[in-house]
C-alpha cells in the first residue's frame, strides 16, 4: 500500500496516520536555523506561510483553510494549526484536534476495501502517547468525543462543494 509507514497504522491512501503524517524538511540558509519541530502544519500551510515569508499577506477576499506557520519555524511560538480535518474525496473521515483524533470512518487503503468501516461511536486515540492508533480510548473520553464531533460539525456546516477542478481540466483537454 504505498511503503512502510514504519510503526504508523495503515499507509497511502488511508487517513490513518500512516497514510497522513508524513516529514517536511525546509531549507534556508541565514534565515531558519537547522532543528527539529514536531508540531503540526499541513500543506495547507504552505501557502501562507509563503506569502507571510514573502513580507505579503493572505487574500482577505476568501476562506484560507491554512495558517502562517512562521512561529514555528523560527522558534517564536508554536504551530497556531490545531485542528485538522482528514477527507478521502469529498467524506470527512477523521478530525484531530491537538492530541486526540477521531475516526467516523476508515479505510485501510486505496485498493482492497471495497466501502469505508463507518465507526459509531467515532474511534478515538491519543497521539500523544499512541501516535500508531492501537488503543482505541473512546469509552475513557467521552467529552473528547463530544467535542470533536462538535468541530466536525462546525466545520461541515462551513464547507461549500466545488466542481471537482481535475475532472473539469481533464474534460476540456478531450
Amino acid at each position: 500500500h504505498g511503503g512502510s509507514a514504519g510503526a504508523l497504522r495503515e499507509g497511502k491512501g488511508s487517513t490513518w496516520e500512516g497514510g497522513m503524517r508524513e516529514p517536511t524538511v525546509m531549507w534556508w540558509p541565514g534565515k531558519l536555523k537547522p532543528g527539529i519541530v514536531g508540531d503540526m502544519g499541513s500543506t495547507l500551510d504552505l501557502l501562507p506561510t509563503f506569502v507571510s515569508l514573502a513580507g505579503g499577506k493572505a487574500p482577505s477576499d476568501r476562506v484560507m483553510d491554512g495558517s502562517d506557520l512562521s512561529p514555528a519555524l523560527f522558534g517564536t511560538g508554536p504551530s497556531p494549526r490545531e485542528t485538522m480535518f482528514y477527507y478521502q474525496g469529498e467524506r470527512l473521515f477523521a478530525v484531530r484536534h491537538g492530541r486526540y483524533k477521531a475516526h467516523f470512518q476508515t479505510f485501510t487503503s486505496y485498493v482492497g476495501q471495497k466501502a469505508p468501516e463507518v465507526h459509531d461511536p467515532p474511534l478515538l486515540f491519543d497521539l500523544g502517547v499512541d501516535p500508531a492508533e492501537k488503543f482505541d480510548v473512546a469509552d475513557k473520553h467521552p467529552e473528547v468525543i463530544a467535542e470533536l464531533q462538535k468541530l466536525a460539525d462546525s466545520h461541515r456546516a462551513t464547507v461549500v462543494p466545488v466542481e471537482n477542478q481535475l475532472e473539469k481540466r481533464l474534460a476540456k483537454s478531450k
